[in-house]
């Protein structure tokens, strides 16, 4: 039996990368998302809902007895490249991937149906710097209560469930309204951060070991987080071939010039390649093969090549990828923050060389 990893998507995920396009299409425009950046509740819940609730997307990784749709990583990837293509400011990342993982080494079966049926959203109260097996900060827990503040919380503010690791070893499951959660200035306005402060909180679930738990959920979180990369980096790679074809400039379209033409053709190749890495990161989270190295291989390439890709889409669309109204800088901004979530791509090749025991000179 072959253990290469399948870079092909099936026709049950192309159906579904169609069916969420679609949808995102009719209900995430771009003017849509600038508009909700620049209000006080940047998250757009009637898209989360159907997504989450209508599509059934939030359950793809929970098992079919949990009132989820059983499927598997490959299938979250589709959807987050979809997502990530168009910046759609709803926390699938951080509650169907990140906090459902989490859940599913605790074992914990009310939640994660909870979770499936999109009528919990969850966050894992890690920052989202944070690299799978990373020292991760905890809470206190003191006289039956937890005690303390947790920073760079992503989608804090829209959970409704956080997961709290504590210093006792366990992660515990702590209602949203209980802890104040304090916005911090976000680089990425359509996948905002808080702060999570936590003054005697009461009535907490010891859910199960947090260690094994966090880990399991940033390593899938970062495997996954290179689709929606690369959904960034297509969406930029696409618009600026658009706009160079339509835009002309001594009579004759400015992408037929040949310093474009070759600046384009690399970043199409290094799209091709992160296309590559990122099918191979999901396969390898859905199979269990060699997982820790095709989720630092993804993430090492992932980061810069999206960022590439919209910095050039930003040059190259001139003076107007400077506006406000035009998405580029929303692109630009979710590649930032991408770059350095869940993991440097200096911290991913770090983990990447003692993994394949190749020691740095």
């Amino acid at each position: 039996m072959s253990t290469d990893p399948d870079l092909l998507h099936s026709p049950e995920e192309e159906a579904l990368r169609a069916a969420v396009r679609d949808l995102l299409t009719d209900h995430c425009d771009a003017a849509g998302v600038i508009a909700r950046t620049e209000s006080d509740a940047p998250h757009d819940v009637p898209l989360w809902k159907s997504l989450a609730g209508g599509m059934g997307l939030a359950g793809l990784l929970v098992p079919e007895e949990l009132d989820g749709q059983g499927a598997g990583h490959r299938e979250a990837a589709v959807v987050l490249e979809e997502l990530g293509r168009s910046v759609a400011p709803v926390p699938y990342l951080t509650s169907a991937v990140v906090a459902t993982e989490a859940l599913l080494a605790c074992g914990a079966d009310d939640l994660l149906a909870r979770l499936a049926s999109a009528t919990t959203i969850g966050a894992l109260a890690v920052g989202l710097h944070t690299a799978p097996g990373a020292p991760v900060d905890r809470v206190r827990l003191e006289g039956g209560a937890l005690h303390g503040e947790l920073t760079g919380i992503a989608d804090a503010a829209v959970a409704d469930v956080l997961l709290v690791p504590a210093d006792d070893g366990g992660l515990y499951a702590v209602d949203a309204a209980a802890a104040t959660v304090v916005p911090q200035v976000s680089l990425d306005l359509t996948r905002p951060v808080a702060r999570v402060v936590l003054d005697g909180v009461r009535g907490e679930r010891r859910l199960g070991e947090a260690e094994p738990a966090v880990r399991r959920a940033l390593r899938a979180g970062a495997g996954l987080l290179a689709s929606e990369q690369l959904g960034v980096a297509e969406w930029a790679l696409a618009e600026t071939v658009r706009h160079l074809k339509q835009r002309r400039q001594f009579d004759r379209p400015v992408g037929g010039f040949q310093a474009l033409k070759h600046r384009l053709a690399q970043l199409w190749l290094q799209v091709v390649h992160l296309r590559a890495a990122a099918r191979a990161a999901a396969d390898a989270l859905a199979t269990g093969t060699d997982t820790d190295v095709a989720v630092a291989v993804a993430q090492a390439y992932a980061a810069p090549v999206a960022v590439r890709a919209a910095e050039e889409a930003l040059q190259l669309h001139g003076g107007i990828g400077m506006t406000w109204e035009h998405p580029v800088h929303l692109y630009l901004k979710r590649a930032k923050a991408d770059f350095i979530a869940l993991g440097t791509a200096g911290a991913h090749r770090t983990a990447l060389a003692e993994l394949i025991n190749l020691p740095a000179p």
